[in-house]
C-alpha cells in the first residue's frame, strides 16, 4: 500500500498558491493557466484556506457577485482538511469520500509540502491494483 510520500514523490510537490487579497478572477485565470482545480491560500509558509472551481461556481457566479472585484479570501473554504505524507493513499480517499472533497493539503510539521486530487488517489490505487494483479498472475503461473 503506497503512503502519500511516495505519491508526491512521483508527481511532484508543486505548490500553487495565492494570498487571501488576490482577485478571484486573477485566482481562476491561475487555475486555467495551470490546469488545475484548486488554490491554496497561503500567508507566507501558513496555510489560510483553499479555494476551488466549486467555491467560485457556488459563492460567485450563483450569487452573482464580481470576480474582478471579489477577493479569494471571501470566498475561500477555511476548514481545510489535510493530510500528512506518512498517511496511506487508501487512508486519504477514504478521507476525501467522507468530507466529499476532491483537493487535499499535504502538511508534515505544519508546512504544506504538496497538494492530491482525487485523481491522483485514483490513479496511484489503479496502479497498486494493477501491480498486485501481476503478482498473482505470476504466483500462479508460477
Amino acid at each position: 500500500m503506497k503512503l502519500v510520500q511516495h505519491l508526491l514523490d512521483s508527481k511532484g510537490r508543486n505548490i500553487i498558491s495565492v494570498t487571501a487579497e488576490t482577485s478571484v478572477l486573477d485566482a481562476i485565470k491561475l487555475m486555467a493557466e495551470k490546469t488545475i482545480g484548486s488554490l491554496l491560500i497561503m500567508q507566507g509558509d501558513e496555510l489560510q484556506g483553499i479555494m476551488t472551481e466549486r467555491d467560485y461556481a457556488r459563492k460567485v457566479i450563483i450569487k452573482g457577485r464580481s470576480s474582478e472585484t471579489t477577493a479569494v479570501g471571501e470566498i475561500m473554504t477555511t476548514d481545510v482538511c489535510s493530510a500528512t505524507s506518512q498517511e496511506s493513499v487508501n487512508d486519504c480517499m477514504a478521507l476525501m469520500n467522507k468530507r466529499k472533497i476532491r483537493h487535499l493539503p499535504v502538511i508534515d510539521d505544519g508546512t504544506v509540502v504538496g497538494v492530491l486530487s482525487i485523481g491522483d488517489l485514483v490513479q496511484a490505487i489503479i496502479s497498486d491494483q494493477q501491480e498486485e494483479i501481476q503478482q498473482l498472475e505470476h504466483y500462479i503461473s508460477g
